[in-house]
């Protein structure tokens, strides 16, 4: 994600470069449980002679904090209801041909999830000859807000320390995947796509409510060229240079025929499928409120000053990251992603600004695309894909 509102995605492979072998078998992260996902780590590690990122000591998760909202609402209806039935008791107990119950006015300001309700009471006296008894009756009037709190969960502006990261053993659940068949024609590509987004939706939309955060599907875009491509994030050319991406201002993610390197990886599922999941790492960060509050430290820092280019990295690499966790995830889960995708799409990382054709380092070197994207694999944690409490040497 270069910058806010502008696309993010991987850059593509211009080459052949080097990158560690797959796993002697593949990773075995935990089973699947209910939401909130907590896991005991079941898995073998990472590949022989693999060193995972390192990260800086310090973090303190996020903790939701309790509310005595029900508490304060309760004590509140109990105190109106008394004081309601004193006055009608002692109304009952004067008796005579005069009933008057005075009322100065009723307003309520406890909170609520939608609105905080407010009533206005006035009275209105009517004087009959017969038996010149005096009533009053009362009228309410609901006062409702032009605009209402929007319902359910909300996002959370903060990085390293977001609710996605709150427990160290917050990770994918193993959800069976099953995908569409691969082909490299334009309606095929879509329905692989989609398949792929289903699976991912699956998996991630129990990770998210299991923390309280929001979650709605991505909408996909598969076009046969990226000059078709006419997006809030730019359009033509403009919107990316070389790559598929995710536009935040519209939720969708876009797999362009042209930019998909069907001329790299054939009838390979495994790389598509990881370059998805790239791009649905960055609707989780959107989702979560990472993406907010890393562009504001972008804005802050300067967009391609040496700060915001190593924030734009963190940010690139933990979608890495998050791709990886599917594939290993989903390798598991007796579904369509069998071994052989795993390890297609485990040996097509080597991507970044090693072949980046724009000059700037804002998505990470070859090497750490690959380590990252390996270690979520490997590990299928949250917290282990925290690229914001990261060193510096590890995010370069």
């Amino acid at each position: 994600m270069p910058f806010p509102g502008q696309p993010s995605g991987p850059y593509p492979r211009q080459g052949t470069a080097p990158f560690a072998p797959p796993p002697a078998r593949p990773p075995l992260p935990p089973p699947a449980a209910a939401a909130p996902p907590v896991f005991a780590p079941q898995y073998p590690g990472p590949a022989p002679g693999y060193l995972g990122p390192r990260f800086a000591p310090g973090y303190t998760p996020y903790v939701r904090k309790k509310s005595n909202t029900g508490v304060i609402v309760a004590v509140a209806i109990i105190g109106i209801v008394a004081v309601v039935g004193g006055l009608v008791a002692a109304v009952a107990l004067i008796g005579g041909n005069t009933r008057h119950v005075a009322d100065a006015g009723y307003s309520s300001s406890y909170p609520s999830d939608t609105y905080s309700p407010t009533y206005t009471t006035g009275e209105t006296t009517e004087t009959t000859s017969s038996t010149e008894e005096t009533t009053t009756s009362a009228t309410s009037e609901r006062e409702t807000p032009t605009s209402q709190p929007p319902r359910g969960p909300r996002s959370v502006v903060a990085t390293g320390n977001n609710p996605l990261f709150g427990g160290a053993d917050y990770g994918l659940q193993n959800i069976p995947c099953s995908l569409s068949r691969w082909a490299t024609d334009q309606a095929s590509a879509q329905r692989f796509f989609q398949s792929g987004i289903a699976c991912l939706d699956a998996m991630w939309s129990k990770m998210l409510g299991g923390v309280d955060l929001p979650f709605e599907t991505p909408k996909l875009s598969v076009p046969r060229s990226i000059s078709e491509s006419s997006t809030p994030c730019g359009s033509g050319g403009t919107a990316t240079g070389v790559t598929p991406f995710y536009c935040p201002s519209n939720n969708t993610i876009y797999m362009p025929m042209d930019r998909i390197e069907i001329d790299q990886w054939g009838n390979h599922p495994g790389p598509y499928l990881a370059s998805l999941a790239h791009e649905y790492g960055h609707h989780v960060q959107n989702m979560s409120g990472i993406s907010e509050a890393y562009g504001n430290q972008r804005y802050d820092a300067g967009a391609d000053s040496a700060a915001g280019l190593e924030l734009s990295r963190r940010m690139e690499l933990e979608a890495q990251c998050f791709s990886g966790m599917f594939l290993g995830s989903a390798s598991v889960s007796g579904g369509s992603v069998d071994k052989n995708i795993y390890n297609e799409a485990w040996n097509a990382q080597d991507r970044g600004d090693d072949y980046a054709r724009n000059g700037k380092r804002d998505h990470g070197s070859a090497k750490h695309n690959i380590s990252w994207w390996q270690h979520g694999a490997t590990t299928n944690r949250n917290q282990q894909c925290n690229t914001w409490l990261a060193a510096a040497g590890d995010v370069s």
